[in-house]
């Protein structure tokens, strides 16, 4: 019998540090595009040689391994560089979204206490509630703030042709490189611990799965804050040398979005539903699927209904592809290839999420963590190199989390025969009418059915007689005049009786959050501001 041991500090295992990946790329491809903004590139060469005049300011200001850096900026050229100046120093990234507001980041800077905070120059707002820590700040064209005591592009001017040489610092097993805040809307912030060796295998897993054959001939659109979901796609095409393009907008401009993919014959790009539907109804007319630059147009962070799946297939052609996992998994759970979109069975008008990642493992449990045969519904859990170490200061969060060693993602679902996921919603938006379970999602899918409806969000309200009932808010076509008596009566006749909804009001867009996500919170909102929501009493 052998007794186990941990091993030494001195023979812990190395791992890639995450800048790594651009120093590779510098090395091998230094003289193409990088990043792309405007009338502005930089190539590889020159995009590390600002990683490591950036990592050597850093270092001046004592920011090294195990240091937290909070990043608070819309995306701008130097986005990128304050990521792999951060890994290369074997500093911590800690990225928010820049649509929140100053009171909703002060929570998350108390939760990861940063040891240096970079803000955009125009969020002196931000800047005030943040005042207690070191504050530089960043931005294009120039841009200075009187709240920063330094600039990101001036601390590269000061530190650039110092003899810096490119250094990763050393990370190992399990060394976390990125805090990845959830996209809850309430309650406690929740830090998801990403590591580099996490984070190595989900850049490999999505060109992978995602985006065979990924080239240094690629580039991609950004039209989603790099904070999230868009920052890991990015990672990709940097392990790649693919050119990262970047929108001169800080919104959405699908006019300008068509333009850039036609000028710098953009092959991929991360979209949420939200923003692939708006570029699929502002497609150029000319736009031929045969003869354009599109090969993987990825989509992730909330379902897409199938006949929004459809038209964009029409407009697009077979360029789409679909990944769903949570950010505690790194959107690394299952994958919709184009091949697999509008060919697979869709039970209750619900597509499939595909199947299982290239070395992810899922398991559909019922509520005391037994795992369910296919076709039988249960909480979608998940296990593999993808998945995050866990919350931040946090063991509550983390208890809830884990069930002998899967990670729960609170999401309800079925395996069919063959291996494909379908989605039925999330057990939290799950409501019980007349002792019935309704997933909102169902009822979603059936008002999308009707040929006047074009979105749609169902959520639980309280009633005194059947415990909840669905209220749906909907989006008509512009120039329909349904009345909300017209589709419940269509309901009645297409639905089971209990899942139609008691109440029906329309309105010219859903709610979304900053994530492009429409939650069960933001729809009782909407429905609370109307006065149509049921009283307390």
């Amino acid at each position: 019998m052998t007794t186990e041991t941990a091993p030494s500090p001195a023979n812990r295992q190395r791992t890639t540090n995450l800048a790594t990946f651009l120093t590779q790329t510098a090395a091998r491809l230094p003289d193409r595009p990088a990043i792309i903004r405007g009338e502005h590139t930089w190539t590889w060469s020159q995009l590390n040689a600002r990683v490591n005049a950036l990592a050597a300011a850093m270092r001046e200001h004592g920011v090294g391994p195990g240091s937290k850096v909070l990043l608070h900026s819309a995306n701008c050229m130097d986005s990128l560089t304050v990521l792999y100046a951060t890994w290369r120093v074997g500093a911590i990234i800690v990225p928010t979204n820049y649509k929140l507001l100053p009171d909703d980041v002060v929570p998350l800077a108390e939760l990861v206490a940063p040891d240096l905070v970079i803000i955009h120059a125009s969020s002196d707002d931000h800047a005030r509630a943040l005042s207690d820590y070191e504050i530089w700040s960043i931005g294009d064209e120039g841009e200075t703030a009187e709240f920063a005591s330094a600039h990101v592009s001036q601390m590269i001017e000061k530190h650039t042709g110092r003899g810096n040489v490119t250094v990763d610092e050393p990370v190992y097993v399990n060394s976390p490189a990125w805090y990845f805040f959830t996209s809850g809307t309430s309650g406690r912030p929740k830090a998801a611990v990403l590591e580099h060796d996490q984070m190595a295998f989900v850049v490999t897993n999505h060109i992978c799965d995602l985006m065979p054959n990924l080239t240094d001939r690629d580039a991609t659109l950004v039209l989603a804050p790099l904070s999230h979901g868009a920052g890991v796609h990015a990672l990709t095409h940097v392990a790649r040398g693919a050119a990262v393009v970047l929108t001169t907008s800080d919104t959405l401009n699908p006019a300008e979005a068509w333009e850039l993919i036609d000028r710098h014959s953009v092959s991929t790009m991360f979209t949420v539903p939200t923003i692939l539907n708006k570029l699929v109804q502002t497609a150029p007319a000319d736009h031929a699927p045969d003869n354009s630059s599109l090969r993987y147009v990825v989509y992730a962070g909330a379902p897409m209904s199938s006949r929004d799946q459809r038209v964009a297939l029409d407009t697009l052609g077979t360029v789409l592809v679909q990944y769903y996992g949570l950010c505690e998994v790194t959107g690394n759970i299952t994958v919709l290839p184009p091949e697999l979109h509008g060919t697979t069975a869709e039970p209750d008008g619900i597509p499939t999420a595909g199947y299982v990642r290239t070395g992810m493992t899922i398991s559909i449990q019922d509520d005391a963590g037994r795992e369910l045969e296919p076709g039988q519904r249960g909480e979608i859990c998940a296990c593999g190199p993808a998945v995050f170490a866990g919350y931040l200061n946090n063991p509550e969060a983390n208890g809830k989390a884990f069930r002998n060693g899967w990670f729960r993602t609170g999401d309800l679902g079925y395996l069919d025969p063959t291996g494909l996921l379908y989605i039925t919603g999330r057990a939290s938006d799950m409501f019980i009418s007349g002792g019935s379970n309704i997933d909102p999602r169902e009822v979603e899918e059936k008002l999308l059915k009707h040929p006047d409806v074009v979105a749609a969000g169902v959520v639980g309200a309280p009633d005194d007689t059947w415990g909840e009932v669905g209220y749906a808010l909907c989006v008509r076509r512009p120039d329909s005049s349904l009345t909300a008596d017209e589709l419940l009566s269509w309901c009645r006749e297409n639905m089971v009786r209990y899942k139609i909804p008691k109440r029906i009001e329309f309105a010219t867009v859903l709610p979304t959050s900053g994530y492009g996500k429409v939650t069960t919170a933001l729809l009782e909102e909407e429905f609370r501001k109307r006065n149509s929501w049921p009283s307390e009493a």
